[in-house]
């Protein structure tokens, strides 16, 4: 019993990050219409930064953390800037390739300026220090996920409830016209969503760095793909849907590593999808979405 309740605190710490991508996903396509699929790149652009200052004599990790997440921010808001905003206007099938674009661009990037092989960064593996917690075997590290990702819930829905930038993104995922003819400009509340959206993607690279202790040129696949799917599963484009799925998706997968045998770890990922498609099946909004008619048809 101590076993399984070890590893549902560890479900729910990978959950988290689960859940920052997913909201960092979700806050650009609320505002947007953009699934932007190179925010996954963000994890390899946090872990390349921290890697090059650690190469330079940079040991502390907090400030290595630092700087990491305020390359993520500012690379999220060059991208807004350089390969975004001109496709802005375009059918959503063309920001959806410039997005594929930009990441396959990060990717090769990544591989020509470093190396194809993983590159080690030591200097987070301190987060992984057991703790006791009431009895219970923990790390600091699944501590600091869990807690960081509910301060940041905490502030981004603060954000968004009490600052005038933070109401006309929630306007502007209503209806942007009218946020744009009562005066707000247009480029600085998808800015400010981009920004958002790189701050949460660097916090949970942190974590994912950590768990590895190391960052190759394509880490951040698999993962966008996972928030991607907890985006869909917790309601594509509601904010509280996108945690509540991100949180579940961890918690599922860790579950099926204690459940199914070793003979059937290889099919934990193909389990996991199986039983998003299942909920989908009865809930195709997501378990947070909602009903949107379109004619004769239920969306």
């Amino acid at each position: 019993m101590d076993y399984l309740i070890e590893q549902a605190l560890n479900g729910f710490s990978i959950g988290a990050q689960y859940a920052l991508l997913a909201l960092g996903l979700a806050i650009v396509f609320s505002v947007m219409g953009l699934v932007n699929f190179a925010h996954g790149e963000f994890i390899g652009v946090a872990g390349y930064a921290m890697f090059a200052m650690a190469a330079m004599g940079m040991t502390n990790p907090w400030l290595l953390v630092v700087f990491g997440v305020v390359t993520v921010v500012l690379v999220a808001l060059v991208l807004e800037r350089v390969a975004f905003r001109s496709v802005r206007d375009a059918p959503p099938t063309t920001g959806l390739l410039t997005a594929f674009g930009v990441g396959i661009v990060l990717q090769n990037l990544f591989l020509l300026m470093v190396s194809p092989r993983p590159k080690a960064v030591p200097a987070l593996s301190v987060l992984n220090t057991p703790v006791d917690l009431a009895g219970f075997t923990v790390t600091a590290l699944q501590m600091l996920e869990v807690g960081v990702t509910a301060v940041a819930i905490g502030a981004l829905v603060w954000f968004l409830r009490a600052t005038r930038i933070g109401l006309a993104m929630r306007a502007a995922a209503l209806d942007f016209t009218t946020v744009r003819l009562m005066g707000m400009r247009a480029n600085r509340v998808i800015a400010a969503a981009f920004a958002i959206s790189g701050l949460l993607a660097s916090i949970a690279a942190i974590f994912f760095i950590a768990r590895r202790g190391a960052i190759d040129p394509f880490m951040g696949l698999l993962p966008v793909l996972k928030a991607f799917v907890a985006c869909v599963l917790g309601g594509f484009g509601s904010l509280p849907g996108a945690v509540v799925g991100g949180l579940l998706l961890g918690f599922v997968e860790v579950m099926l590593i204690v459940i199914l045998p070793d003979k059937l770890a290889g099919l934990r990922d193909a389990s996991v999808f199986l039983i998003v498609g299942a909920i989908l099946v009865f809930r195709p909004q997501g378990i947070l979405g909602r009903r949107v008619e379109l004619g004769d048809k239920t969306a």
